[in-house]
Order: C-alpha cells, then sequence, then structure tokens
C-alpha cells in the first residue's frame, strides 16, 4: 500500500509565501517523477510544476518565477514554494508520483489535496 501525504496549504495574503509538501510512504521501491497539479472551483486539474527522480523540472507560464518544485529523494518527499502568491492561484493543489512498489509495475498516485486560499 502506497500513500501520499500532502500538508502545508491554508490561507495567505496576496503576495504572500506558502510551502507545501507531500511524502510517500508504503511499499516503495522507486520513485519516478513526482509533481504538482491544481485545481480551481468548475475548472479542470491542471499541472503546476514536476521533477523528474534526476532534479528535472518543469513549471507551467503561470507559475514560472514564482514557485519552485523540490523534492528529498532520502525523504521519498516532494516541495512545492509558492512565493508572490495571486488571487488566482486559490485551488486545491494535488501532489502527483509515479512510483514502483516492491514486485509490482510501476502506477500513478495521488494526494488528498490540499486548500490554498489567496486573498486579494
Amino acid at each position: 500500500q502506497v500513500q501520499l501525504v500532502e500538508s502545508g496549504g491554508g490561507l495567505v495574503q496576496a503576495g504572500g509565501s506558502l510551502r507545501l509538501s507531500c511524502a510517500a510512504s508504503g511499499s516503495i521501491m522507486k520513485i519516478y517523477d513526482m509533481g504538482w497539479y491544481r485545481q480551481a472551483p468548475g475548472k479542470q486539474r491542471d499541472v503546476v510544476a514536476t521533477i523528474t527522480n534526476g532534479g528535472r523540472t518543469n513549471y507551467a507560464d503561470l507559475v514560472k518565477g514564482r514557485f519552485t518544485i523540490s523534492r528529498d529523494n532520502a525523504k521519498n518527499t516532494v516541495y512545492l514554494q509558492m512565493d508572490s502568491l495571486k488571487p488566482e492561484d486559490t485551488a486545491v493543489y494535488y501532489c502527483y508520483a509515479a512510483i514502483q512498489g516492491w514486485g509490482r509495475p510501476a502506477y500513478d498516485y495521488w494526494g488528498q489535496g490540499t486548500q490554498v486560499t489567496v486573498s486579494s
């Protein structure tokens, strides 16, 4: 059984910062790509940022220069540092990881989601 547990969401004023964390636990042999997605009310879930096992990153244009994704492979954890937050960043943020368990193929796993609200 593999789980992704997120933390760090909350309410912040525009221009402020938040740091999201997502820790993977369970029977894990290897974690491949990790990332963050977000879904605002009435909208589809969109990618925010991704990071490979080797540390290569990719960002959505809307967050480039404001958000930073990182990971600690020893802790099976991915982070999202969000700076200069805007009201339009308000959404439920979901972490994602492609994880191979022992004796199993790789599957995509999702966290439960954490609410980020940015007030104007």
